[in-house]
């Protein structure tokens, strides 16, 4: 079983997606499992405080050490004997794809990931030190914390774990023509006085001409 402890300040956000479709289905059946743990609870402060004002200047604010390694120590200290990997969302970390999903998805890589999910300016740099985490971004922009990085992560490693999707044919990144397009019934639909159609390919029943057009597709998008 693949093991997600996602460290926040918001673990409320997480609720609603992570315990929907797939995702749901999948703790459910015993695949993976999912812990939430909201960083204030690791606090010495009275007011619950995660962060300060960083030392030399600059707006805002930074989280804070000695929260973030409580939390992950009590992460560890509870499931002893195993395997962690430390994951840090940041804007400057390496870019999560495909084939990282592929690879934490073999629970020999790591049978339990610890997300932390920063927010405000950034994280304390000595936290990635005292963890050895590693940080990883989901694209080329900022966002205001690491909740949806975290999301991401665990769908796109989850859905890969077999017995997820039940048919490996469902990971349309395995797919010659993946992301391409694709139609349904009805075969004409009417919208504002135009006719929008099914291409006949479709509707022909020819496998290898309809994957054929599916690529072309896919090409001429990739050009774009």
């Amino acid at each position: 079983m693949l093991n997600f402890h996602i460290i926040s300040i918001f673990p409320e956000s997480f609720e609603s997606y992570l315990n929907s479709s797939i995702l749901k289905r999948a703790q459910t059946a015993g695949l993976i499992k999912i812990e939430l743990y909201n960083l204030r609870d690791f606090t010495l402060d009275k007011h619950r405080k995660v962060d300060d004002r960083p030392y030399g200047g600059g707006p805002g604010m930074v989280m804070a050490v000695e929260p973030i390694i409580r939390a992950v120590e009590a992460i560890q200290k509870k499931n002893k004997k195993v395997k962690f990997k430390t994951i840090l969302f940041a804007p400057g970390g390496k870019e999560f794809n495909n084939k990282t999903a592929e690879k934490f998805s073999k629970t020999k890589n790591a049978e339990h990931l610890i997300l932390i999910c920063g927010h405000y300016e950034g994280i304390d740099a000595r936290v990635k030190k005292i963890l050895k985490a590693t940080e990883y971004t989901i694209g080329p922009y900022v966002l205001t914390g690491g909740e949806l990085p975290a999301m991401i992560m665990i769908d796109a490693i989850t859905r890969r774990i077999p017995g997820v999707l039940g048919n490996d044919i469902s990971l349309e990144e395995k797919r010659e023509s993946a992301s391409t397009e694709m139609y349904t019934r009805p075969e004409i639909f009417a919208h504002q006085g135009k006719n929008f159609r099914v291409p006949k390919v479709f509707l022909s029943g020819h496998h290898k001409k309809i994957e054929e057009h599916k690529l072309k597709v896919q090409n001429s998008k990739c050009k774009i």
